[in-house]
């Protein structure tokens, strides 16, 4: 049985354990519990909720739970409950969702944010855009933003005619654009007087003060809803 299988097979138990737990049941015992388990997981039957499924392992193993010996061998109880491994036991434990990038409708300039500090690191490399091998100040911004599903276009003098204008930088947000010295640099804002770019050759992309002034900043845009210093 493959893991999607067996996530999906598990949300049957709680209403088998509900049935199994009533005061009319005859059926009380752990022994009964994993049996039930392991029919819900064979056949796919019933509904509940992913927490039903460490119910009954806890259940069948004595009220141990997952992480109890109780005389129970986790390998064992994987192979019969069809799991295969006790790594199959374990991935169930404390199953969670995935994180997943926002969609681009729904991103923030803090999201902008999270996504550009991933790159900490990669080196500069003028006309870069791929981060295995390095990138160049808009090919690191254009990234960040592609990686939130937003297309912005690939060089500075483009960019910088993208979303809305800030009119200075005390209105600039974290996840904004500063364009400097006539459009041949591009970072992006992170609040608190911080910024980050891909800088120059031999340099990596890093977080560093906003040196950026009135005097020296082209433009500043905000190609998403501005994000809350943090």
């Amino acid at each position: 049985m493959s893991m999607t299988e067996a996530i999906g097979r598990m949300q049957g138990i709680q209403s088998m354990i509900a049935e199994l737990t009533r005061p009319a049941a005859a059926e009380t015992d752990a022994a009964a519990l994993k049996s039930a388990a392991a029919t819900s997981l064979a056949t796919g039957t019933g509904s509940g909720d992913a927490a039903s499924f460490t119910e009954a392992l806890t259940a069948a193993l004595g009220g141990a739970g997952l992480g109890g010996t109780n005389g129970t061998d986790m390998s064992s109880l994987a192979n019969s409950l069809g799991l295969g491994s006790t790594t199959a036991i374990g991935a169930l434990k404390g199953i969670t969702a995935p994180a997943a990038a926002p969609t681009a409708g729904a991103a923030t300039g803090n999201d902008v944010v999270a996504m550009a500090k991933k790159y900490i690191g990669v080196p500069y490399v003028w006309g870069g855009t791929n981060p295995a091998t390095g990138m160049d100040c808009s090919g690191f911004t254009q990234r960040v933003f592609k990686d939130l599903g937003i297309e912005i276009p690939r060089v500075v003098s483009d960019q910088m005619r993208q979303g809305t204008p800030v009119a200075s930088l005390a209105e600039a947000k974290p996840g904004d654009l500063l364009v400097s010295f006539g459009g041949n640099h591009i970072s992006i804002y992170l609040g608190n007087g911080k910024a980050i770019d891909s800088p120059v050759p031999g340099k990596t992309i890093q977080i560093r003060d906003a040196w950026e002034q009135q005097s020296n900043l082209t433009s500043i845009r905000r190609i998403i809803p501005a994000g809350t210093a943090s």
